[in-house]
């Protein structure tokens, strides 16, 4: 337990760089848990579609579903971070890091589909079969990190 508090009394760039490196993965949490959460939400509970025209697939359902898995994601998150590093960082701040990455994903995901419409195509590559390639994997890391990054820079954990 001692060796523990040791953390804190000095800075150590071993913690510090461990916390930088997992601070760079709040984007991903966020998105790719908001991602899941938002695809099981709709297959088990989706009947009303969100914009067929875009997505077709995609439902009012699942979009909520994908708000609360983006919320939920950063919550552990939290408390993987601080078994990393020991440093607590604020509830409420994860909470809205996760809403903000979810609804910025969600605003991603849809963006990225209105260009495959107009381009024609159903996926961006065949490199992930079933995943409609990388791209759609990383469409909403792409909108949500932009505004994680304003929020980290704004707010102190």
């Amino acid at each position: 337990m001692h060796a523990q508090h040791d953390r804190h009394r000095g800075w150590n760039p071993f913690w510090a760089a461990l916390g930088a490196a997992l601070l760079v993965l709040v984007p991903l949490v966020a998105a790719f848990c908001s991602d899941s959460a938002a695809l099981f939400t709709g297959m088990a509970c989706g009947k009303h579609k969100l914009s067929p025209l875009v997505s077709p697939h995609k439902t009012v359902e699942g979009a909520v579903g994908g708000l609360v898995g983006g919320m939920l994601g950063m919550v552990i998150f939290r408390i993987v971070f601080y078994f990393c590093t020991l440093v607590p960082l604020h509830i409420g701040w994860c909470v809205v890091i996760g809403l903000a990455g979810a609804l910025m994903g969600e605003l991603g995901d849809l963006s990225f589909s209105v260009i495959k419409r107009q381009v024609g195509i159903k996926d961006y590559g065949r490199l992930l079969p079933g995943h409609g390639g990388v791209l759609d994997r990383f469409d909403s890391v792409l909108f949500a990190a932009p505004m994680i990054w304003m929020i980290v820079c704004t707010v102190q954990l």
